[in-house]
């Protein structure tokens, strides 16, 4: 079986990718998997850039088919913040339950149609032989007045989907990835290395 490896160490992120990638005839590994403790430092300035430089960095050490996504939360009345920084927004040690309550507060004063934002995946695969392959995904939305749910993680307590009546961590597993950045990159690259006979 091909193994494919997923340049991440969050935990959530990983069950949500082999979710989506299920049906995929590939075993999908992540770094801790591999043994893989190298630090690359995301200095891109865009989430398509930051996920090729992981994904370029990552197939170098491994010699594997390498996937590596960068992605965020951008929200329209904080100019596009957290944006790139979205996991480093207000410290990388910092809890999401203090993210989240700080971005309600930002918009305490925010109308209903200044609450928008989006959430962006930009998915980066890189193969053995240096083929480079992108697609990214995004997913409209609100900013809850409150968080609310227990699925997900990061943002998704607060990420609004006004189609569904739910935020993002209320959605179920399977709900979330059909219509998710996530799921929707990984979509366009599943079809793209499907196009090129890669699995």
């Amino acid at each position: 079986m091909k193994k494919i490896l997923f340049a991440t160490t969050n935990q959530g992120k990983l069950k949500e990718i082999k979710s989506i990638l299920a049906d995929f005839n590939c075993e999908i590994v992540s770094l801790k998997d591999e043994g893989i403790d190298v630090q690359v430092e995301e200095n891109g300035r865009t989430f398509r850039e930051n996920a090729r430089i992981k994904a370029e960095a990552f197939a170098k050490e491994s010699g594997l088919i390498t996937l590596a996504d960068d992605s965020g939360l951008a929200v329209d009345y904080m100019g596009g913040a957290p944006g790139v920084y979205s996991a480093r927004f207000l410290g990388e040690e910092t809890s999401y339950d203090v993210k989240n309550s700080y971005i309600i507060d930002k918009l305490k004063t925010a109308k209903e149609e200044e609450r928008t934002a989006r959430f962006v995946c930009a998915i980066c695969c890189v193969m053995p032989d240096g083929t480079v392959l992108e697609t990214e995904g995004k997913i409209e939305g609100l900013i809850a007045h409150e968080p609310a749910g227990e699925n997900g993680f990061g943002y998704d307590p607060i990420f609004y989907v006004p189609e569904f009546k739910k935020t993002t961590a209320e959605l179920s597993p399977d709900e979330k990835n059909k219509i998710s950045h996530r799921g929707r990159a990984l979509s366009a690259m599943k079809e793209k290395l499907i196009h090129m006979g890669c699995l």
